[in-house]
């Protein structure tokens, strides 16, 4: 079991007028939204704010445009706030993948260069970090983090793979496929006393973890504002300290590239940036209704909960241990194993999800990591415990039966 063992269902959250907090959501009550981590959900207020954006934007766009660079400057002063660094290190960009790509193209040509990823990095993070080693003519080294490593384990597996040649560290704050933390404090402080830059890919961190900047030393951060901060889609930050940051441009070239970092990120043409400009309310909209740190808790205790009877479920269909050993956990996110024969590869796991949404009526994550498969569960403060009950009642013994019959087709009696 992660973290500490929940055994009784949290009592679900509530807006002032009492209302069930999902009713300031807009999703599909038809689906069971169980998978807040992969692309969040927007609350009403933040999704209003942005229509009055857009309706003036496209009344008087000659107005907008010029001016938008300045909007785009004051939410970067909120949005700073939040995640508690200088907004002067901050730039916004359309989500965490882009945030890693301009760093991959801002940094300077390194001869035979290697770049140490971790074997739990975002596919996409890891095949943009093949192409830069290519460009450089180097190569990527991949560091083998066991799932049940500790933060000690984790670090030394990383340092393992660093060498003379090392010219760029790649490592998730928080995993996607894995639910995890990786110690990036560790390894951003022995970086820095080997003058190797540290990208940290923080795609699920901003709204999960306080102050994840907090203690940490690297050069390049990326995380998504839109996930867990439950911002407009397409919002994210990229925080980027010392020297090297003065070669990060935006991927698209515009009127603001003679401006220093990170202004020149503020103009880029005729974007739909309203995204930028309302997620500051989604922020406080949680943090007014709940605050962030009673949310928080709640979607920890929500997820543990989610975890012992969704494993139970699977534990008694299968009578296997369906628990999974996670060496730094996180709070709203926990795994639980599935049946052999569903999920084994990031291809079947992605269909698995989609045909669960089909034929289940249920959003969840499907994940794969060394050819086992798992259900990401995500809990938000929209989520309930009935959410997970219902999934473990209705939905397990499904996919059991879904796992039977791919272990028989491929095993033929």
């Amino acid at each position: 079991m992660s973290e500490t063992e929940v055994t009784t269902a949290p009592r679900p959250l509530l807006l002032a007028d009492g209302r069930p907090a999902a009713r300031a959501w807009s999703l599909d009550p038809a689906l069971r939204h169980l998978n807040h981590g992969s692309f969040g959900a927007v609350p009403l207020v933040a999704q209003e704010r942005q229509q009055e954006l857009r309706t003036r934007m496209d009344g008087a766009p000659v107005v907008w445009f010029p001016e938008l660079p300045q909007r785009i400057a004051a939410a970067r002063v909120d949005l700073a706030a939040f995640l508690r660094v200088d907004p002067g290190d901050l730039a916004l960009v359309p989500n965490a993948s882009a945030g890693v790509s301009v760093v991959y193209a801002g940094l300077g040509h390194r001869a035979g260069g290697e770049i140490v990823v971790t074997d739990h990095g975002y596919g996409a993070v890891t095949m943009g970090a093949e192409r830069l080693a290519r460009r450089w003519g180097g190569r990527v080294r991949t560091a083998r983090v066991p799932l049940d490593a500790g933060a000690e384990q984790a670090y030394e597996a990383v340092m393992a793979e660093v060498g003379e040649a090392t010219a760029l560290l790649v490592v998730d704050q928080i995993t996607s496929a894995t639910a995890r933390r990786l110690p990036v404090d560790l390894i951003g402080a022995q970086a820095r006393r080997r003058g190797i830059p540290l990208l940290v890919d923080a795609a699920h961190a901003p709204g999960l973890i306080e102050a994840p900047l907090d203690g940490l030393d690297c050069d390049f951060w990326a995380g998504n504002l839109h996930k867990w901060g439950c911002a407009p889609r397409g919002t994210a930050a990229l925080v980027a300290r010392g020297p090297l940051r003065d070669h990060l441009y935006p991927l698209i070239d515009s009127w603001g590239a003679a401006d220093p970092f990170p202004d020149r990120f503020d103009q880029q043409g005729t974007i739909d940036a309203t995204g930028y400009l309302a997620a500051a309310t989604a922020l406080d909209f949680v943090d007014t209704t709940w605050g962030w740190p009673a949310a928080r808790r709640y979607m920890a205790d929500l997820a543990g909960y989610a975890e012992r009877i969704v494993g139970a479920a699977f534990a008694e269909l299968t009578g296997e241990d369906a628990s999974v050993d996670v060496g730094m956990p996180v709070p709203g996110m926990r795994l639980v194993r599935l049946p052999e024969g569903l999920a084994d590869s990031r291809v079947t796991a992605d269909a698995l999800r989609d045909r669960a949404a089909a034929e289940l009526g249920v959003e969840a994550a499907f994940t794969s990591f060394g050819g086992v498969g798992y259900v990401r569960l995500s809990a938000h403060v929209y989520n309930t415990a009935e959410d997970y009950e219902y999934f473990a009642e209705r939905c397990v013994p499904v996919l059991g039966a879904w796992a039977r019959a791919a272990r028989e087709q491929r095993h033929p009696r």
